[in-house]
């Protein structure tokens, strides 16, 4: 096997490094999320690090997909190799066909993410609760932006809109006015109530001489 592999020439040489270690890890990710074994969270934080915005739900570009991307590219380029096919052709197809995994990775993760946070919510309980803005929203509904809200029972992070004319901004109590059919909250600026003002009364003591 040793003497197999040091007399590959390093065109195909590359692509057995990579689709071999690319195989092992993707292995192991696959595994580690569906089991749920310890330390699967820790790809999970990977690939929040690696996404900049965190308002973004569809993640294309995360640790688990870019080692879908090598894998699938390394033993696509394998067989290119095997088939003949020149190393320009080669190294296309199997970009190409490693992009393609990293966007069925993507889908697959983001429907996950999404059964697990729905689960049985009716986002139509919402209408009318009372929550706080996490992420800002656009005015006029121009950037979807992101509340902390109870709902049936538990706080939840929910997505949400705005038709107010300026940027509803982090921190500022909000008011679900409605939910469109997707699940969007549609909320409007509103005022943390007032607090009544407290007074003391004082009195003099009867001894006291006037």
């Amino acid at each position: 096997m040793i003497e197999w592999f040091s007399n590959l020439e390093l065109f195909p040489k590359f692509y057995w490094i990579i689709a071999l270690i690319g195989s092992l890890i993707f292995v192991f990710i696959i595994i580690a999320t569906f089991i749920g074994i310890d330390g699967a969270d820790d790809f999970d934080d990977i690939d929040t690090n690696i996404d900049a915005d965190v308002g973004i739900e569809f993640q294309f570009i995360t640790f688990k997909n870019l080692i879908g991307f090598f894998t699938i590219f390394g033993w696509s380029g394998i067989a290119c190799i095997d088939a003949g096919f020149s190393n320009a052709i080669t190294i296309a197809i199997s970009a190409f066909c490693g992009l393609a995994m990293m966007s069925i990775m993507a889908a697959m993760f983001y429907y996950m993410k999404k059964l697990n946070d729905s689960g049985t919510l009716n986002y139509k309980n919402a209408i009318g609760a009372i929550g706080e803005v996490y992420l800002s929203i656009g005015a006029n509904r121009s950037k979807m932006g992101k509340v902390h809200i109870r709902v049936q029972g538990a706080l939840r992070e929910l997505e949400a809109l705005s038709d107010s004319l300026t940027e509803v901004k982090s921190g500022t109590i909000i008011k679900v006015v409605d939910v469109t059919n997707n699940g969007i909250l549609i909320v409007n600026q509103t005022q943390k109530p007032i607090e009544p003002i407290k007074t003391e009364s004082y009195e003099l003591p009867t001894n006291t001489r006037i």
